[in-house]
């Protein structure tokens, strides 16, 4: 609309200039004409004249500058405006920066608050929250999130008891038994779940852009919360906000699995146990689902314990000593 005005201006002034132009040419023959015959009545005033002759050229330059000046504000214009919608354009992608810094800085606001979740002030869990409104990660948050999770101690504290485990129950005869055997079976137990946890909750869910965080429900019925509990190993949240096919976790742990059969004995080494472990640790991952679910509620249930306890022998105290004060 700006650019449009400027050459509506650029168009219409030098035509005014044009028709003041032939104007001021018509008043120069008429004040010659003027001057002509006012020489021959009146020869002793040759002032008037030269006066007169002097104005013409003046008025004739004035004009003649017009169409001159009248391109160079069209210029002055058009770069005005150019230089007003960059500035625009750059001060609009500036606010689109500043929005998606200001979500991803929340994001990871969030994600630290999520970093200082356990239960039973021992078991990580990291990979959950209670916001259900919780903003998306981005594909470098969920490889720290995986990190975070797998550096941590718990992860090698289970591994210890699944080795303790399988030590007992003499898994994988051809690892042996004593502190080699040991060793051996908490090392696969860890490498397990990190690959899995690499595929699972890092590579696969920013491929195909999925949450690998947990969503407590957290309200509703015991039947409802153990449901989508148990549903949370093959039904996830998007990073576009919707639900669906919780494909990452399912392949993150068939795809360790397959990588297991590398170091687990070659009796083990079949399709059948590979398909066989890869949904066992889906199993698993519903145990751990459960257990997160409703820790919160057991915790609030010990703490209202407490403080009915702690109430109810406030008033014993309270009741001992009322008859002692009657008695004094």
């Amino acid at each position: 609309m700006r650019l449009a005005f400027c050459r509506f201006s650029g168009l219409f002034f030098p035509c005014i200039a044009l028709l003041a132009l032939q104007g001021n040419l018509a008043a120069q023959q008429a004040a010659s004409g003027l001057a002509a015959s006012a020489s021959v009545v009146l020869p002793e005033a040759p002032l008037a004249q030269a006066s007169l002759d002097s104005a013409v050229p003046e008025q004739q330059q004035s004009p003649s500058t017009t169409p001159a000046q009248a391109p160079a504000a069209q210029s002055g214009s058009d770069s005005q405006s150019s230089s007003t919608k960059s500035s625009s354009s750059s001060q609009t992608s500036a606010e689109q920066s500043d929005a998606e810094k200001t979500e991803r800085e929340k994001a990871a606001e969030q994600l630290k608050a999520q970093e200082k979740q356990r239960v039973m002030g021992v078991m990580a869990t990291f990979n959950t929250t209670s916001d259900k409104n919780a903003l998306p990660l981005s594909a470098g948050q969920k490889f720290q999130l995986f990190f975070k999770s797998e550096t941590d101690p718990w992860p090698f504290m289970l591994a210890a008891v699944v080795a303790g485990i399988g030590q007992a129950d003499n898994s994988y005869p051809e690892w042996g038994q004593g502190m080699q055997g040991y060793g051996k079976r908490i090392g696969g137990a860890y490498t397990d779940a990190f690959i899995g946890n690499f595929f699972g909750n890092a590579v696969l869910t920013s491929l195909w852009h999925e949450d690998p965080r947990y969503f407590q429900k957290g309200t509703g019925t015991v039947f409802h919360r153990i449901l989508w509990a148990a549903s949370s190993t093959v039904w996830c949240k998007r990073d576009n906000g919707k639900w669906g096919p919780n494909y990452a976790n399912v392949g993150g742990n068939l795809i360790g699995s397959a990588i297991a059969r590398a170091y687990y004995p070659a009796s083990e080494r079949t399709v059948s146990d590979t398909i066989q472990d890869g949904l066992t640790v889906s199993a698993e991952g519903i145990v751990g689902s459960e257990v997160i679910e409703f820790w919160p509620d057991l915790v609030r249930h010990h703490k209202k314990k407490q403080a009915e306890k702690l109430a109810r022998q406030e008033a014993e105290a309270a009741a001992a000593a009322t008859p002692d004060a009657a008695k004094k």
